[in-house]
């Protein structure tokens, strides 16, 4: 499981993927990373980890600043009675603490099935940014590299309008 941003942006340069990296104060929530983004190129996420009641996981990758409805993305991926994941099982399938989530966590998925949906309005952006395995700092990548990345990591996303 790799823990660290040093980590992580090794395997992006192993594998081609061109980044920047914007170092920051912690942050948990999308208001307080807001707080950061000045100088960042890209779109802010928002990374939402679910749970069904058939145990079914899901990483959910939107815009920061778009509303969303549990109910109504559960509808649209699936979901049955979603809620979010607890932080032990967070931390057991993503190797992740709250407020950290990130696609770039798919690197650690071993020994569960988790359904990665990324928002169509997301990547219709050149630029996404994403925490790189720690809520230190702020990584920059093309939306093609996201794939590219979950790919990679023998993950096949789902891109669909939220």
């Amino acid at each position: 499981m790799l823990q660290t941003q040093k980590e992580l942006l090794t395997l992006l340069s192993d594998i081609g993927i061109e980044y920047t990296n914007h170092e920051h104060p912690a942050v948990f929530t999308v208001e307080e990373a807001a707080l950061h983004q000045d100088g960042i190129k890209g779109a802010h996420s928002k990374n939402l980890f679910f749970k069904d009641k058939k145990k079914h996981l899901f990483l959910v990758v939107t815009l920061a600043d778009k509303p969303i409805k549990i109910k109504d993305v559960a509808k649209k991926i699936g979901g049955n009675n979603m809620s979010f994941a607890k932080p032990d099982l967070l931390m057991e399938v993503l190797g992740m603490i709250p407020g950290a989530v990130t696609p770039f966590a798919a690197v650690n998925i071993k020994d569960h099935e988790v359904k990665i949906v990324l928002d169509e309005a997301l990547m219709a952006h050149d630029l996404l940014n994403f925490h790189p395995l720690e809520n230190t700092a702020t990584t920059t990548i093309a939306s093609d590299d996201l794939v590219k990345f979950l790919e990679h990591c023998g993950q096949s996303p789902e891109i669909i309008r939220l």
